[in-house]
Formats: C-alpha cells, sequence, structure tokens
C-alpha cells in the first residue's frame, strides 16, 4: 500500500522543542562519520596498552613495551600509577565516545595533555608527549564529531560503576601482586595476596612485604590509583544531579488525546501513547506526535505515529533529530505497514515483519460453526461452574469497585515486575479513561467459604470511536481453566451494543513462522525456526498467545520492528525486552505493595496460563 505524504507547512505553529540546529550539526559530521569510532577504539587499546604496561612489569623490556611508550602515560612509580589511572579511564570512556558523547570528549581532552605533561616533565621524552598532543589536536579540530548529550541517568548507575569497578580493580590488583612475586618476602598465599589487594585499594599497607622498598611503593601506588579511581568515579555518578524520568506532561497529554479524537481509528495502539512513563515529541505544526521511552542508549517507539498521517514525516524528522543529537539508535516497534512505509522512506530505516494482531470484527462473530467448538464447549462449560460476566465501561464503575478491581489485578500479576511498553495502559480506573471497556468474571462464594467473588478482569482501551484494543487480562490462578475464552467471548458479544465493531485481541510475535513452519511441505529451515521459537515459548508465550487468539477466528494484521542496521538488532531487542520488563536492571524494591486504583500497572498484553 502507497500513502501519499506532504511535508506540512508550518506557519504561525508551535515549533518543535528540539532538531532544527542538530540538524544543521549533523550535516558537518556526516563525511566523517568513522572518526568517532576510530578515536573510540584509539583509546579502548591505548587504555589496555597502559593497564598492561602497568600491570606487568616484564613489558617493560619487550617490543610491546616499546610501543606502549609511545601512547600517553608513563611506566614507573607515580608515573606507573598515572599510567594505570589514565588508562582506565580511556578504558571506561571509549564506548561513550564511540556514541559521540560530548561529557566523554571533554574528559579525554584532559587526559591527553595530563599523559604529554607526565612525559615532558618527569622522563623529558619528546615523541609520546607530541603523539598526545597531536591527538589533542585532532579532537579539538573534529570536536563537531562530539556532539551528543548524555543519556537519562539514575543513582542505580553509581551502585553498578562500584561493583563493576571494583571488581576489575581487584583482578587487577591480585595480578599486580602476583606478577612480583620475586621481589616478596616469604611465601604469602592466596587469602594473603587478596588481603593485601582490598588493604591497597583503601590506600593502606598490606600483610605482604616487599624486599625492595621502591617495589613495595609502586605496588601501592598502582593499588591505591584504581581504589581512588573507583571512589572518584561512583562518586561523581552518585552526586551528579538526575535526569528527569520520562513523562507524558499534562500539557502534552492534553495534546495527544486531541490527536486521538481526531484520528484514533486508524492504529489499534494509538491510545498507549498516552502512557505516562513515555516522552513525546510533536510535528512541526503539532498534527502528529511520537511517543517514545530511551532504554539502553535505545529511543525506542511503539506503533505508528498518532495523528493526521501527512504529518507524520514531520514527527519522524523531529524524532530522529532527537535521536542523533543524543547519539540513540532509533527503532519502532510494532508499527502498521503503512507507518513502516512511511518510517522507512522518510527516516531511511529497514523494517522487519514481527508478527500479527488478532483483530474481531464483532458484527460476523459467532460460536456457530466447526471451528469454534473447542470454545464453545469451555465456555459453556465454565458457565455451568457458576461463572458470570459483565461488560461495562470504566465511567459505570464506583471508586470502590474500580479499587477492587486494581487490586485484584495486582494480586494475580505473575510476576513482582509490572510488564508491558507498547501495548499496556500501566493504569487503571484513572478519571481520563472513562471511555475504557472492563469486563469482569464472578463466581459467588459456596457455602461455608468467604473471598471476593471477582475471577478475572479484561481491560480495553478505546481504538477510534468504533473499536477497543486489549490491554490487559488477568484471572485468579485458582480459578477454573477456560476463563479467558469466557471473558473474550463476553466482550466480543456484548460491546456491539457500545457501538464497538472491532475488538483488538492481542499480539502473536513470528505468528506468519509458527503457522506456516506446522504446515505439510514446510521446509527444514522453516522447521528449525518453527521449532525454536517452540522451545522459547516455554518462556516467552510464543506459541501459546498464537494459538489462544486463533481460537477467536480473527483477521492477522502485519506489525513491524523498524531499525536503522542488522547490527543494531540485538542492541534493540534488548532493550525492548527491558522496555516489557521481561529483563530487570533496575534497583530491587522491598515491601512492595499492591497497585492503587488509578496508577495499576497494565503489564503486557494477555497472560495465557492456561493450556492453548
Amino acid at each position: 500500500m502507497s500513502v501519499p505524504v506532504s511535508v506540512e507547512p508550518s506557519p504561525e505553529q508551535p515549533q518543535p522543542r528540539r532538531g532544527l540546529q542538530t540538524l544543521r550539526t549533523q550535516a558537518a559530521a556526516v563525511p566523517r562519520a568513522w572518526l568517532p569510532g576510530a578515536v573510540g577504539y584509539a583509546c579502548l587499546l591505548i587504555g589496555l596498552v597502559d593497564i598492561a604496561s602497568a600491570v606487568f612489569p616484564k613489558l617493560r623490556h619487550t617490543k610491546v613495551h616499546t610501543f606502549a611508550g609511545q601512547l600517553p602515560g608513563g611506566t614507573t612509580t607515580l608515573a606507573a600509577a598515572g599510567t594505570l589511572m589514565i588508562g582506565l579511564l580511556l578504558v571506561l570512556l571509549a564506548h561513550a565516545l564511540r556514541r559521540r558523547k560530548r561529557r566523554a570528549w571533554r574528559v579525554v581532552c584532559v587526559l591527553l595533555p595530563v599523559g604529554a605533561a607526565l612525559h615532558l616533565l618527569r622522563w623529558h621524552q619528546l615523541g609520546p608527549a607530541v603523539i598526545s598532543v597531536v591527538l589533542f589536536v585532532v579532537m579539538l579540530v573534529h570536536r563537531r564529531e562530539f556532539y551528543a548529550k548524555a543519556d537519562p541517568r539514575t543513582r542505580w548507575r553509581a551502585v553498578v560503576n562500584l561493583v563493576v569497578l571494583g571488581v576489575v580493580s581487584l583482578l587487577i590488583g591480585l595480578l599486580i601482586v602476583s606478577t612480583r612475586t620475586k621481589y616478596e618476602l616469604g611465601h604469602p598465599g592466596l587469602y594473603q595476596r587478596l588481603e593485601h589487594v582490598l588493604y591497597g585499594l583503601f590506600g593502606f599497607e598490606g600483610p605482604v612485604h616487599y624486599n625492595s622498598d621502591r617495589m613495595a611503593d609502586l605496588v601501592g601506588y598502582l593499588l591505591g590509583a584504581m581504589g581512588l579511581i573507583t571512589a572518584l568515579t561512583t562518586t561523581y555518578l552518585a552526586l551528579r544531579p538526575e535526569k528527569p524520568k520520562p513523562e507524558l506532561t499534562a500539557e502534552d497529554e492534553v495534546r495527544v488525546r486531541a490527536l486521538l479524537e481526531r484520528h484514533g481509528e486508524r492504529d489499534s495502539l494509538g491510545y498507549f501513547a498516552l502512557r505516562r512513563d513515555k516522552s513525546v515529541l510533536f510535528s512541526p505544526t503539532g498534527k502528529a506526535a511520537i511517543s517514545y521511552r530511551v532504554v539502553s542508549g535505545v529511543m525506542l517507539a511503539s506503533g505508528d505515529p498518532v495523528g493526521d498521517v501527512e504529518a507524520w514525516p514531520g514527527a519522524i524528522k523531529v524524532f530522529m533529530a532527537e535521536a542523533r543529537e543524543h547519539a540513540w539508535v532509533p527503532a519502532v516497534m510494532g508499527c502498521s505497514e503503512v507507518g513502516g512505509e512511511v518510517w522507512t522512506r522518510e527516516a531511511g530505516l529497514d523494517a522487519l515483519e514481527l508478527g500479527d494482531e488478532a483483530i474481531v470484527d464483532t458484527a460476523t462473530f459467532s460460536l456457530s460453526g466447526r471451528a469454534m467448538r473447542n470454545v464453545r464447549q469451555m465456555v459453556k462449560r465454565i458457565e455451568r461452574n457458576g461463572y458470570s460476566c459483565q461488560v461495562r465501561r470504566v465511567a459505570e464503575l464506583g471508586r470502590e469497585e474500580k479499587q477492587r478491581i486494581a487490586d485484584a489485578a495486582a494480586r494475580w500479576r505473575g510476576t513482582d515486575t509490572e510488564r508491558g511498553f507498547s501495548m499496556a495502559l500501566g493504569r487503571f480506573g484513572d478519571p481520563g479513561d472513562d471511555d475504557c471497556v472492563v469486563v469482569t468474571a464472578h463466581k459467588a462464594p459456596e457455602e461455608g467459604e468467604g473471598g471476593d467473588d471477582l475471577k478475572a478482569v479484561l481491560h480495553f482501551v478505546p481504538w477510534g470511536e468504533d473499536g477497543i484494543s486489549l490491554e490487559l487480562m488477568r484471572r485468579d490462578r485458582a480459578a477454573d481453566p477456560g476463563l479467558n475464552e469466557l471473558l473474550i467471548v463476553a466482550a466480543l458479544q456484548a460491546v456491539p451494543a457500545m457501538g464497538v465493531r472491532r475488538v483488538s485481541l492481542n499480539f502473536a510475535m513470528f505468528r506468519s513462522a509458527l503457522a506456516r513452519g506446522e504446515r505439510i511441505g514446510a521446509g527444514p529451515v522453516l522447521r528449525a525456526w518453527r521449532g525454536l521459537l517452540v522451545f522459547l515459548s516455554r518462556w516467552f508465550q510464543i506459541e501459546s498467545l498464537y494459538k489462544f487468539n486463533a481460537k477467536f477466528q480473527p483477521e492477522w494484521e502485519p506489525r513491524f520492528l523498524v531499525f536503522p542496521n542488522t547490527r543494531d538488532l540485538p542492541r534493540i531487542g534488548f532493550a525492548a525486552m527491558q522496555a516489557e520488563a521481561f529483563i530487570t536492571l533496575g534497583m530491587p524494591r522491598f515491601g512492595r505493595r499492591p497497585q492503587r486504583a488509578g496508577t495499576l500497572a497494565g503489564g503486557a498484553r494477555p497472560e495465557v496460563t492456561e493450556a492453548a
């Protein structure tokens, strides 16, 4: 399908918050796109060589040491400690330099003159000093290549730095002590050497003694230098001001809701742009918007842009400018075929089919027929067991009932971590979400039994005026199997009276591969791919979600992943799993309380725990 788009005019309209100046900066940077990577790898190499020259004394008598002498850093006593510190910092900063980070460029521009000064003041070696100065001048001349702003940060990075750098320092310290055994008095064991390293990292003398004061000072300076680097970097990360977390401001939410009122029928995932842990960027005319979150250096959007399709190119240009300004990897999860076509054309990105969305037409849905036999039998059986359903708009619920549903859904969550990003709203019962549809299953307690009669809940968000999209499916783990099918059927039969004709159930990853792989005549490659997906389904419910969706005879709409390069796919996949909370690297929470009404996180789309 081809969608005509035009570049939107921008008279008397609010301008984007960022982007124009960045585009000018990028224009100058494109011809030398290789330079930041080259500088980053050069710094990594220099850092590793300097660390090796300080740790292994024999390298001073080899050709490797001769090469190391031509790089920034010294090799004796205090100079050796300075070399080790500079080497550690260069290794830490190498990745940031490759990502064009401005702050890393500034630090390296300080380290290079310091290295040159060590050579001139202590050994009067002109060659290494000249190399340091030349590299320093090159980085100054090409300073516009390093334009990227820092990533969003949290205090948690200080803890990670302390643990990782502390372990690295401990291992390097053990190598330093172990490579100087011929200078040791006596025969200290591994435990004594570890104790000596730990004391040395804190600046104290340990139990290992040397027959040379110079060697004792050298080891002490090297260990002290690593301890100092660990302390300084951790303190800096802990004390620097935090950047605000991604959030949808009240003003942005009003503008996005206005766009959804006019164009919300285009995309079943459009309403999820109102997640309040996402940021949003608008096109120059304000007629389109893209919501996103930055995860591990990936600028992750979901679904299609919200708003007029003719304004999408403007929003995409602002999005790409923001990604370039921070050197983030741009990516889009779950966009439609039309959205993927616009993204690839306007941003020069590539697209990969990610799976299919199950959409049911309520006007044609029926439990009759052989294809629906299993669902029909399961629904009748669960109804005979005493279960009933209610289908209502959230606006019809009272405050206490909203609270009861929210608390129950939080109890039934299968994990301690809320899941969801691209297809979850992240709350329940908010006053702004009164048009959402909630389906609840009830079973009266048997005589002599107490407890709540609420056994399961579905939550749908609006999809334009005549559609709804499923964002939450939770049930009591002790409830009878088949309750999910009863909820879906009850919703499909009741919502036509509310004016709903389209119901988006959920997303089935790699559905086409699963469907084709089980057919007669499927090739060995396709069968092997299907076998891998079935194996992964033990953890990620890939096959079970597909089979659950297929029960209701839906129409399948393909969804795509948009990305810059194939080499970025592992990084994007890791970031997507973090965003959906399948991988959690955040700070642990103790004494977790159930989510309250109005703030309940929706989690990923339906948790299918029953046999498909």
